[in-house]
């Protein structure tokens, strides 16, 4: 059992901490005499959370709709934290690694069964109305999973398969954005047009994307994998958790989201066109474009067969 300090070590570290911030303790010391006692509350701003579901119709599970997108936001958030503490570890070990891929990828099995809420927990007629009220907007435009991919891997792996083979680590990042894969939701390459959801999308985040590109260039989970020693990069329980949040990612989570939307988009009561005009089946389903975090972690015959061996 570890042995509290006493009040005079206490004070001690106290001073210690205030002195390296050219601080008098004693007067942070009587502002304590002043300050309120913490509520759970007051830590956790439940009443600012517990307000920021705004319906835009009397439609009763459009709440559903709101709060599952926005505990989804705050899951991403808590994904790019884990993420961060990988890319920024200045003495990267291999259980610190392992223990990360893993956090992350059961916040991604938490986000593949949640699915289950959207799949069975709204009315298809009450979500075929309510959707129609939130064109062009799209889950298409969630920044921070887009920034969960950058964070993951090398950028090129994040090109649309059909431009892949042109552009490599040396390409303008601006080029290279020009032809992520999801670009293919709502641009015709022949003329360069963009839909209105892309535009916003672009209009809102393109600057803070290519930011984070350049950033992610050398600093994402797969370089962080290559700058550890031969002998590391071989441990095969930090093997199993990289492939594992690769293909938690981007094939199990994605398809339960496609085939999420698919009960809603093309059952009998949808109209199989997304909110936002995207060409979603195209660009979501794995087996079209291949995302894969860890290409050089798997056997030709996988990466060929990827997104062929789930449910379409």
């Amino acid at each position: 059992m570890t042995k509290k300090p006493t009040t005079d070590k206490l004070l001690d570290l106290l001073d210690d901490k205030y002195k390296s911030i050219h601080q008098d303790r004693d007067v942070h010391l009587e502002g304590l005499l002043h300050s309120n006692s913490i509520t759970y509350w007051d830590y956790i701003h439940t009443d600012a959370l517990l307000g920021l579901q705004i319906q835009r119709t009397d439609l009763p599970d459009e709440m559903v709709f709101i709060a599952y997108h926005q505990i989804n936001e705050l899951i991403f958030k808590m994904i790019l934290w884990e993420i961060k503490q990988v890319s920024d570890s200045t003495s990267l070990q291999v259980a610190f690694f392992q223990d990360k891929l893993m956090r992350i990828s059961r916040y991604f099995d938490m986000l593949t069964t949640s699915f289950n809420i959207m799949r069975e927990g709204m009315d298809i007629a009450q979500y075929n109305k309510f959707r129609h009220t939130l064109t062009p907007a799209s889950g298409f435009q969630s920044a921070q999973y887009r920034k969960i991919e950058f964070a993951s891997t090398e950028l090129v792996n994040l090109i649309d398969i059909r431009f892949r083979a042109n552009i490599d680590r040396d390409t303008p990042f601006e080029h290279a954005f020009e032809h992520l894969y999801w670009q293919a939701a709502g641009k015709d390459y022949k003329t360069g047009q963009k839909s209105t959801l892309l535009s916003n999308f672009e209009n809102r985040y393109k600057d803070e994307f290519i930011t984070f590109m350049k950033r992610c260039n050398t600093k994402n989970i797969w370089t962080r994998f290559k700058e550890l020693s031969r002998e590391n990069q071989q441990d095969a329980s930090l093997i199993t958790a990289m492939k594992h949040y690769d293909y938690t990612v981007n094939v199990t989570w994605v398809m339960a989201h496609y085939n999420a939307a698919k009960h809603y988009i093309l059952g009998k009561e949808g109209d199989g066109a997304a909110t936002g005009g995207s060409d979603w089946q195209k660009y979501m389903h794995p087996k079209y474009q291949k995302r894969i975090f860890f290409p050089e972690l798997w056997s030709q015959e996988e990466k060929d067969n990827w997104g062929h061996d789930v449910e379409h």
